[in-house]
């Protein structure tokens, strides 16, 4: 078995667990290198202590998971099969009965867990949440150099929409240049669906892009990423277009003080809460503390919101290979929204910020 796929059968043994049954596609995909979206069909990989594992995908998708390098059993099933009936045959083709079990309680949907319950009568149900955290929080050097490679077409992007503003252009617009370009470079698709905000919608941290027009003397928001070879990137950068005023300014500046400390702060030993303390800190003391009103950041890689989360509360302790964004925003409604986002890797002496645009403020 991979190391990864062992380290999980380790970690069965350790906790007396008999089997972990993985459903989400992001997991299946970090431990089997079989990448799919299944829809509404079962997608599962079963990984025991001892036994051999097997994925399950719908048949249509066996030949993509023999090229994926997955080197054991594969069932594929049709759309007039019941998937569940296999998954019964193969477990128990293996354990003659299954006491204790680890599924992802955060992805399994009631219908699924009550399949299992029912094949599997008596057995108890346990979280494998923070076992697959843990594997996939530190990144190893191929996901390091893909997630390099994925904030490099991040930055692109970011290049192509700054190129697009113009007076007149709406946010539409510019959404628009920025995928057809980034297509154009291999890119399969986006992290997440591209935001180009201005104006007054610059002011909503998840706000939706539409017609608004671009005017002199707004700031123009992008906050984007890519999937490259199954990695996602994010990053976000806030744009002046003509000149702005001093509250304006004063904004900015605030949040691109809080953003580069914050970053500058990363390094193995720190907590997690104490980077969010530190971003948020400097917003409070600039008067504009109500108006941060999320984490500082959240773990990335093949999601690109993953383990941890980069909150006030989270003591955890910062390790080498981990990959998260830093983020901090002002938003006031009626006058102005920035944020600015990079992504940093955590090193054995300190960090590397992987997204490289630059954060001037002025186009």
């Amino acid at each position: 078995m991979n190391e990864r796929l062992t380290k999980l059968a380790n970690w069965l043994k350790k906790e007396e667990i008999d089997a972990v049954f993985i459903t989400s596609p992001d997991n299946v995909f970090y431990l089997s290198g079989f990448q799919s979206d299944p829809h509404e069909r079962l997608l599962g990989l079963a990984v025991f202590q001892e036994k051999e594992p097997f994925l399950i995908c719908p048949k249509m998708e066996v030949n993509d998971a023999k090229k994926s390098g997955w080197n054991f059993e594969i069932i594929g099933y049709s759309d007039t099969e019941r998937p569940w009936d296999f998954v019964e045959d193969r477990v128990k083709a293996r354990i003659n009965k299954v006491q204790r079990w680890a599924v992802e309680k955060e992805h399994l949907n009631v219908e699924r867990y009550e399949e299992l319950l029912s094949r599997f009568n008596g057995a108890s149900f346990h979280s494998a949440e923070a076992i697959l955290h843990q594997l996939r929080m530190i990144k190893d050097n191929n996901e390091i150099s893909i997630l390099r490679k994925a904030c490099e077409l991040a930055d692109f992007a970011v290049q192509v929409g700054v190129n697009e503003i113009k007076e007149g252009k709406t946010e539409l617009d510019i959404i628009a240049a920025i995928e057809y370009e980034v297509k154009k470079k291999g890119v399969s698709g986006m992290s997440f669906d591209t935001m180009v905000l201005t104006g007054a919608n610059a002011a909503s941290p998840h706000g939706t892009p539409g017609e608004t027009k671009i005017r002199k003397g707004d700031f123009v928001l992008f906050d984007l990423g890519v999937i490259y070879e199954g990695y996602c990137s994010d990053i976000t950068r806030t744009i002046a277009y003509g000149d702005i005023n001093d509250v304006q300014e004063k904004i900015y500046q605030t949040v691109l003080k809080a953003e580069e400390t914050a970053v500058n702060a990363t390094k193995p030993g720190v907590l997690a809460k104490d980077l969010d303390s530190i971003a948020r800190e400097i917003i409070h003391q600039a008067g504009y503390g109500d108006y941060f009103p999320h984490r500082l950041g959240h773990g990335l890689g093949i999601s690109v919101h993953e383990y941890p989360s980069m909150t006030a509360t989270n003591e955890l302790e910062l390790k080498p290979g981990m990959v998260f964004t830093i983020e901090p925003g002002i938003y006031v409604p009626g006058v102005a929204g920035v944020r600015i986002e990079d992504d940093v890797l955590v090193t054995e002496s300190g960090v590397e910020v992987l997204t490289k645009f630059p954060k001037t403020l002025v186009l």
